[in-house]
């Protein structure tokens, strides 16, 4: 099962994880964050009011934070809003209903942006490897990206060793991979990983890549994928 698949059997859950944070306008909090000429640090997750943390996650100052910062932000929102108040879920779904045009796609190219600097950033570190250690990069860095969705998605550390988690993501991606090759008979296992891939870098990566990003990650999807299902 290479990352393509892994999001889109995941999908639904992760957008219903982060959507509240990530489909805010500008609503009520003005649209003074869209043009401000000079960057923003975050808002406090938890002493800022509702509508100030979900407006920093649709402007750009959001995306001029690293990588590690982001992710942290957006696993921290999502833990707010898990124990959420009555009038802050009644502000968030004021402002989902009202989601439209600039603001949407505004917010929809940081959620690329996002997901291509972790690919980059992993394959960045994949290719500085000496070869006989990627593999063990590969392991860690699935494990860690499973073991952080499991803690976001329930709010709870997640107790499972990287063994562990390896060995049930490489069953699942056998077991995804006999799916495939039953729905795609006729086609190539070339062919079908081609389909599989590039749905997935059509619609959620490559509009935020560059020439240069994109190859690097699909060589370093391409190594993901042949660890999971072959184990080298």
């Amino acid at each position: 099962m290479d990352i393509g698949e892994l999001w889109e059997e995941h999908r639904s859950q992760i957008v219903a994880s982060v959507a509240a944070a990530l489909v805010v306008a500008l609503l009520a909090s003005g649209s003074w964050w869209f043009f401000a000429g000079r960057w923003k640090a975050p808002p406090s997750i938890f002493d800022s009011p509702v509508d100030n943390v979900l407006g920093y996650f649709t402007t750009d100052d959001f995306n001029m934070l690293s990588v590690d910062e982001r992710v942290k932000y957006v696993q921290q929102f999502i833990g707010r809003f898990r124990g959420m108040n009555q009038q802050d879920s009644v502000v968030a779904s004021a402002f989902l209903a009202g989601v439209t045009g600039k603001v949407r796609e505004q917010m929809t190219q940081n959620v690329r942006i996002l997901a291509k600097d972790i690919l980059i950033q992993g394959a960045a570190t994949y290719v500085n490897l000496p070869v006989g250690e990627r593999g063990a990069f590969i392991d860690k860095w699935v494990a860690d990206w499973f073991r952080f969705a499991e803690t976001t998605a329930t709010g709870k550390e997640s107790e499972s060793t990287n063994d562990d988690i390896m060995t049930n993501a490489r069953a699942e991606a056998k077991r995804g991979e006999e799916r495939q090759r039953e729905r795609m008979k006729g086609k190539s296992l070339t062919d079908k990983g081609a389909d599989r891939f590039l749905g997935f870098w059509e619609k959620e990566v490559e509009p935020a890549s560059s020439p240069r990003e994109q190859a690097q990650i699909s060589r370093f999807m391409d190594a993901v994928r042949t660890r999971m299902l072959t184990g080298q």
